[in-house]
């Protein structure tokens, strides 16, 4: 797939040390990729570069063939940013601030309405387009700041943890709108949760202390936790049994009906475990990837140690 955004040799220092280093990687024109890494690990250094809020140390950032450093205004045009903080005026109505946001952008006047409602209507607020930013919820002051970001039709649209402080219906809410937007642009998703990113992002890039420690699939991320699942039986059989199906290697009673099993790799041993379960009536509720060991992947990658 063609590249829209290349990030080559990205560093930046404040005062005598370096927030990042040599950080590199390439993004593709639609999908969601997601940034992670735990906070203070540079991420939103490396953001706030690539959409020109700081200007880097070291290293280039290329957008659609547009140096960010050299044709900082040209390339902007193709970026919408959500920061942490979402910049919204909370004294203005909905209206009133994308009006303000799309002059901003320097959309031309006859096309700034066509614009407002398109970000509007994109972003679930065209019922909310005379009511006070400040008397929204949180969710939907959240997706204020992504229409906001996209108002312009950006071709890279970079969302800085935009779940951060909702509650669990608006982050279903808002990942939803998230992967949506992802249907015809690039969006990259920053996070400190790995089952965020896990549950929008196909490719992931990890910063850890500055550095890029990761850059593959969430495919790839899962494997390096090992082949391991987590089964909730109401009859669980005797470990033995469990052990006789072929692929499973070890079999780990977490409690009387929670099970960890260990296999080889092979995927067809899901499979294999409930077809098991259903001819020996053993009753299998759930059965999942261990999630708690993708989370010591996490950890590992990001060289955290356990207080012993």
């Amino acid at each position: 797939m063609a590249t829209i955004i290349s990030v080559e040799g990205l560093s930046h220092k404040y005062n005598n040390s370096w927030a990042i280093q040599d950080i590199s990687f390439e993004i593709n024109k639609t999908g969601i990729l997601g940034l992670l890494g735990s906070n203070g690990a540079g991420k939103s250094t490396t953001m706030n570069i690539m959409c020109g809020v700081l200007n880097q140390t070291k290293g280039d950032v290329i957008i659609n063939g547009i140096d960010l450093k050299r044709q900082p205004e040209q390339a902007k045009k193709e970026i919408g940013f959500l920061p942490q903080q979402a910049p919204l005026y909370k004294d203005l109505t909905v209206d009133e601030y994308l009006f303000h946001c799309a002059y901003l952008r320097q959309i031309a006047s006859s096309q700034v309405r066509a614009a407002v409602e398109e970000a509007k209507e994109r972003c679930g607020l065209s019922h909310f387009s005379s009511r006070l930013i400040k008397n929204l919820s949180g969710g939907y002051q959240q997706r204020v700041g992504i229409a906001q970001a996209i108002i312009h039709k950006p071709l890279l649209v970079v969302l800085d943890e935009p779940t951060n402080g909702l509650d669990p219906n608006q982050i279903i809410e808002v990942r939803s709108l998230i992967k949506e937007i992802a249907e015809d642009r690039a969006v990259i998703f920053s996070s400190h949760i790995l089952s965020e990113v896990q549950q929008l992002c196909k490719d992931i890039r990890m910063i850890d202390q500055g550095r890029l420690v990761f850059a593959d699939t969430m495919d790839a991320f899962n494997s390096m936790a090992g082949h391991i699942l987590r089964v909730e039986i109401d009859r669980p059989p005797a470990k033995e049994e469990l052990l006789k199906i072929e692929g499973v290697m070890q079999v780990d009673f977490l409690t009387e009906r929670s099970i960890r099993i260990h296999f080889d790799g092979d995927r067809d041993v899901t499979d294999r475990i409930i077809k098991s379960s259903v001819k020996h009536d053993w009753c299998l509720r759930e059965i999942y990837m261990d999630k708690s060991s993708l989370d010591e992947v996490f950890a590992q990658l990001s060289n955290y140690k356990k207080a012993k």
